[in-house]
């Protein structure tokens, strides 16, 4: 004859929605430091963008602490780790960083040093690339040409590389869409330079000519 299963059917089933109600509390703990730290990551690119690097600092340093938060949160729960919205957030980081990096001359970060995984890094880092097409039209507009020319130095060797990270997507978190994506950035940016700059020596040439 079966046992009376009341008492641990009422067991399994505590047992279940206490797991379940941690999981969850990770969940919104993380969710919400991960739109948090977005925001904070868009804000300090248009700081960027504005020249504004100590604020873009700043703004980096507040979503670095969101990340941390989301991380603490997540022990024990990998399943919740690997949902999606935390690698958004952790992307949107590394653009941030390198966006900065690039746009201020500094050292490149590392995707260890800004604990990232490697595909958020490198979908950052071609996001970053395409952020600096924006820093490229800037100084065009103000004659920077010489500038213009670094930065676009800068986007040619970022898509040299990731195009050569020749991965599954399920490691690279979607790279090949990113860099795909960059290269139609970097076509049109190198088009526009390259007006700018005949433009240049045009109006040089023309300079030269008047009578003096």
């Amino acid at each position: 004859m079966d046992p009376d299963r009341s008492a641990e059917i009422a067991d399994a089933g505590e047992l279940a929605r206490e797991a379940l109600e941690e999981k969850h509390k990770a969940r919104e703990i993380t969710l919400s430091a991960s739109r948090r730290a977005i925001r904070s990551c868009a804000t300090a690119i248009r700081a960027v963008h504005r020249g504004e690097f100590p604020e873009a600092r700043a703004l980096i340093a507040e979503a670095a602490a969101f990340l941390a938060e989301a991380d603490s949160a997540l022990d024990g729960h990998d399943d919740v780790r690997h949902a999606g919205f935390l690698h958004d957030a952790k992307k949107e980081f590394a653009e941030a960083n390198l966006t900065l990096a690039f746009v201020a001359v500094q050292p490149m970060p590392a995707a260890e040093e800004l604990r990232v995984e490697v595909k958020a890094y490198l979908n950052g880092m071609a996001e970053a690339a395409s952020e600096l097409r924006r820093q490229v039209l800037d100084c065009l507009r103000r004659d920077e040409v010489d500038t213009a020319e670094r930065l676009l130095g800068v986007m040619d060797e970022v898509y040299g590389l990731l195009v050569t990270v020749d991965y599954p997507e399920a490691l690279t978190g979607g790279l090949r869409r990113s860099t795909d994506a960059l290269r139609a950035v970097v076509e049109r940016t190198r088009g526009d330079v390259t007006n700018a700059l005949v433009a240049a020596r045009v109006k040089d040439a023309l300079e030269a000519r008047k009578p003096g």
